[in-house]
């Protein structure tokens, strides 16, 4: 009998290892890429460097000849004072920020390294354009540890603005958006703070509401209708999330210190950069935003658990709407919030967030067209309005009663008789929507800018990927991480 010999089976073809090219460009591409970032950042720099030389100097607690003439000690320099708060909030700017983004599983470099792009720049971007307007005199902008300070701050609402459209840009577009942002917020900052009188030692509007909504409606104007094609590439994995969690405990530290430094940093309406009066308003600062983010980290625990499937936890929950507290009592932190209504705000703003997270973020991608990448929107936007209206709330209850000689330090025009608190606070709600204008203003005019055809920007089927911008080293990671996706053409929706 014949025998049937059987077939001999085919061999796998074996994976094809992760090209360090990450796409195959046309030349036109390629010498963009190579050319645009080095140029902007040549530009750049150089502008801030001539504007610093012409403008920017010393002021009377850094210069030599105007220090010791005033016969004082070292020991009574601002330095020793506010330097070590200057180094936590400086952490959270670059180490917080940066490692909280980290959580896209093939995006860790552009979340660490574009961070630290955009923290450089905003920094010196924004000592120009807050010194214009708060300590411009004598044809001169005078800088000293507190112009550091804010310019921190302002770099921290650029930072939270990028989180929403993290993944979908490029680096030259960035710093575009930094350029413009930038200004807006020290525009924003002025009219709050120096004209309208309003109270925000946190930041609750001029940092975490402002930041948030220009990002997202930069995210809106930017919609990039195939971004499907990156899905792939928009999770997870158990050490990102796990070092992003890290992160989150040292954000978590630093905000109650953010909030003691931004209430000694709050300019005047004088436009006198000196800080406020010390002493127990910064203790009540510390206070309020540390019960608030024990209370929210709490209920950001029950809500997930709550609406996870299985009854489960989910770490974006954890990692993010943990803080909420910090961002709810922003604007009111040195008001007599008093601890119950410091627990009370971070418990309803960690509820909020994580809400936000597991519901509205879904219906904001597809019914408003906002891709928010890491939800700002639920941890500084929606916070960031509540903690707004809250201040308008406890502004509106202050009196002499309750805050006694220390009205004037926290409410000077109402302790002066120029204001009554129910004006106070009036003056409270229109600078929030004053905020959410600058905001949407901005974001609709970065958008348009950001969008000019000849700036280098990924393709719908390559977000969320390092090796377009990056080296990314390890043969045996890429090989575990597979090829990268062919540039596949975007199509309009």
């Amino acid at each position: 009998a014949e025998q049937e010999l059987e077939p001999e089976p085919e061999l796998e073809p074996e994976p094809e290892p992760r090209s360090r090219c990450p796409m195959a460009e046309t030349p036109r591409r390629a010498a963009g890429r190579r050319l645009q970032l080095p140029l902007l950042c040549l530009l750049l720099q150089g502008a801030t460097a001539i504007l610093f030389a012409v403008f920017v100097r010393y002021n009377r607690e850094t210069d030599a000849a105007l220090w010791h003439w005033g016969n004082h000690s070292n020991a009574d320099n601002e330095f020793y004072f506010r330097y070590p708060s200057f180094q936590d909030v400086h952490a959270m700017i670059f180490v917080g920020f940066g490692f909280l983004m980290a959580f896209l599983q093939r995006y860790g470099f552009s979340s660490v390294g574009f961070t630290f792009l955009l923290a450089a720049f905003a920094l010196q971007w924004s000592t120009l354009v807050q010194g214009f307007f708060h300590s411009f005199h004598g044809g001169h902008i005078y800088v000293g540890v507190e112009s550091m300070i804010n310019a921190d701050f302002c770099a921290g609402a650029v930072l939270i603005s990028f989180g929403a459209i993290l993944g979908k840009t490029g680096p030259a577009q960035l710093l575009l958006m930094a350029l413009l942002e930038v200004v807006l917020f020290g525009l924003n900052e002025f009219v709050l703070l120096s004209l309208l009188g309003v109270k925000d030692a946190g930041g609750s509007m001029t940092i975490h509401t402002f930041g948030a909504y220009f990002g997202l409606v930069l995210s809106w104007v930017l919609y990039k209708p195939q971004l499907e094609k990156s899905k792939h590439h928009q999770g997870s994995v158990y050490h990102s999330d796990l070092f992003a969690m890290i992160e989150e405990k040292l954000v978590l530290y630093f905000l109650p210190i953010s909030g003691f430094v931004m209430k000694l940093s709050t300019w005047n309406p004088s436009f006198n950069s000196a800080p406020t009066t010390l002493g127990n308003g910064q203790h009540r600062t510390v206070l309020n935003t540390y019960y608030s983010l024990t209370a929210s980290t709490l209920s950001t625990f029950a809500l997930s658990a709550l609406v996870g499937q299985d009854g489960r936890l989910d770490m974006v929950h954890v990692q993010n709407a943990a803080l909420a507290g910090g961002v709810v009592v922003g604007t009111s932190a040195e008001m007599m919030l008093t601890p119950f209504g410091a627990l009370a705000a971070g418990f309803l703003a960690g509820t909020v967030s994580t809400l936000g997270y597991k519901f509205f973020t879904p219906i904001l991608e597809s019914k408003i067209k906002v891709q928010d990448t890491c939800g700002v929107h639920n941890l500084h936007g929606m916070p960031g309005v509540l903690g707004a209206l809250l201040g308008v709330l406890v502004a509106g209850l202050a009196t002499h009663e309750a805050y006694g000689d220390g009205l004037e330090s926290v409410f000077p025009l109402i302790a002066e008789g120029q204001r009554s608190a129910m004006s106070q606070a009036i003056h409270q709600l229109f600078g929030l929507f004053v905020t959410l204008i600058f905001a949407s203003v901005g974001g609709c005019l970065g958008g348009l800018l950001l969008k000019l055809p000849f700036l280098d920007s990924p393709p719908d089927s390559q977000c969320y990927e390092d090796q377009i911008y990056w080296e990314v080293p390890g043969e045996h990671e890429d090989l575990a991480q597979g090829p990268l996706r062919a540039e596949e053409p975007d199509t309009q929706a």
